[in-house]
């Protein structure tokens, strides 16, 4: 798939995370709107998955271990078509009582979420174990893992990253979505977790920093995480929050707050 035709993936995806969001009257655009590129990178050329056999024993794993960041995980699965025909009529119902789209990712109502998520922290554990799995019955898929740069305050991270190393999982990617913003403002006030590089090298993890919304960055960095053995792999990359959306970006208030019709409006033009 060549990169333009990823963009245009991206914008769908964006415009999708906006209307649920809007249409909810709550939901984090921010930490959504920061990880679109990847997403579609990883679904429309990573990935080894088939939207018609979510199951298949040897597809590739994803685990969205900040959940809050559902939407963008919602956007994905619909428009790479895990929700059928009927996909897109689900996008008003984010956040709704009975919704398969719920506010977090909950793996029994939702074809292609490998993982209930939302409590910050234990995405990389779940993680682990699925890429040891693969290595204990011999099966060749691989697992990604997404992360926020605030959830990098968490304990269980650091030891999740000392037993990847520790078992050389090199089937196993997990990306750092560095925005450098939280709910409560800039990452390095609240609590600095940089160098994040120099940290996951000193637990031993081949470390590949990126702009994460540079395609050719993205698409470089797993092919380059295929080719490393007997270490785990995390890709940093440097994003914007609330990117493709030009008066939200940037701003930590719109982290977890929905857009009025205005701003909604405004939005949807601008990715249009």
């Amino acid at each position: 798939m060549k990169i333009e035709e990823i963009q245009k993936i991206s914008k769908e995806l964006r415009k999708d995370i906006i209307e649920m969001i809007y249409r909810a009257k709550s939901g984090h655009p921010g930490g959504s709107l920061s990880i679109a590129d990847i997403l579609a990178v990883l679904y429309w050329k990573e990935m080894n998955i088939d939207p018609e056999n979510p199951k298949m024993e040897n597809r590739d794993r994803l685990v969205l271990s900040k959940g809050h960041a559902a939407p963008a995980l919602y956007a994905a699965l619909i428009e790479k078509g895990f929700l059928g025909y009927e996909g897109k009529n689900l996008i008003p119902t984010l956040r709704k009582w009975h919704s398969l789209l719920q506010g977090h990712p909950d793996m029994k109502k939702l074809a292609g979420v490998e993982m209930s998520t939302g409590s910050l922290g234990q995405g990389l554990s779940t993680a682990n174990g699925m890429a040891l799995s693969a290595k204990i019955y011999n099966n060749d898929y691989r697992v990604y893992t997404i992360l926020g740069d605030g959830e990098l305050q968490e304990g269980q991270v650091w030891e999740a990253a000392m037993t990847a190393a520790h078992y050389k999982l090199d089937n196993l990617v997990a990306i750092v979505d560095y925005n450098n913003l939280q709910i409560d403002g800039k990452v390095s006030n609240v609590m600095d977790v940089a160098p994040i590089g120099e940290k996951f090298k000193a637990f031993k993890w081949n470390v590949i920093e990126i702009d994460g919304h540079n395609y050719e960055e993205i698409i470089n960095a797993f092919d380059t995480a295929r080719t490393v053995k007997g270490q785990p792999t995390v890709i940093v990359a440097n994003t914007v929050k609330e990117k493709g959306v030009s008066f939200m970006e940037n701003n930590a208030g719109f982290h977890g707050a929905a857009p009025n019709d205005e701003e909604y409006k405004k939005a949807m033009e601008e990715l249009s």
